[in-house]
């Protein structure tokens, strides 16, 4: 008697390849479905960025103390500039490691998600939420949140290369809830400080994992395909 032969099983990095590709693909038809429906001003999805913004914007007004440490943590600890300053430590690290190709490629993995951004706020073109007596205000387009997209691709590439650099155990765990807390926590102050929609921060948020999860598949192609 014959019995079929298994099928060989699969290589982990062919793994991390597959599971990559198909997030990034997952992400990137999540965000199509919503830049369509922000672009076409969709009544539920303004209604609901509405009544999210007036409420947390009356908050905002009436706890000042809550809102100056929500300035804080958005223009100096979770500012788009300090992400791009630990990511350009990360790449500096990788020159000196001599990973030429993956020190380039992170740098401009970032690099073209800030232009990606700063594009798609041209071409959605929407308005920031407008107050008579603003707590915060904020330039260039609402849609996506740039802070939000920043912090999501910067945390998800240093997390990566935390990982390929065998990062485990506590440190691992730590890194993860540091970089939960601050791409949640990023968000969550753009809306506090009523510079931005709900749905711009989750854009910005599901933006970002699409472009870096897109970012490290091609990457671990690209080093599978010079192995073999």
């Amino acid at each position: 008697m014959h019995f079929p032969r298994s099928a060989p099983p699969t290589p982990p990095e062919q793994t991390r390849v597959g599971v990559a590709a198909r997030t990034g693909a997952l992400l990137a038809a999540l965000s199509a479905v919503l830049l369509t429906l922000v672009a076409v001003s969709w009544s539920p999805l303004v209604s609901f960025d509405r009544t999210v913004a007036d409420g947390l914007h009356g908050w905002a007004v009436t706890e000042p103390g809550l809102t100056r440490v929500n300035l804080v943590l958005t223009d100096w600890v979770w500012d788009p500039w300090t992400m791009r300053a630990l990511t350009a430590a990360a790449v500096l690290w990788l020159w000196w490691l001599r990973e030429w190709l993956l020190a380039v490629w992170v740098a401009v993995t970032s690099a073209v998600g800030t232009f990606v951004q700063q594009g798609l706020k041209s071409a959605v073109g929407r308005e920031r939420p407008q107050w008579p007596d603003p707590v915060d205000s904020a330039h260039y387009a609402a849609f996506p949140s740039g802070h939000a997209m920043t912090a999501m691709v910067s945390c998800t590439l240093l997390l990566w290369l935390l990982r390929r650099h065998g990062g485990e155990g506590r440190l691992w765990h730590w890194s993860i809830a540091a970089a939960v807390v601050s791409v949640v926590g990023v968000g969550l102050t753009r809306l506090y400080l009523g510079v931005h929609w709900p749905s711009d921060v989750v854009g910005g948020w599901l933006l970002g994992a699409c472009w870096a999860a897109l970012s490290i598949a091609a990457y671990e192609r690209v080093v599978l395909s010079r192995q073999r």
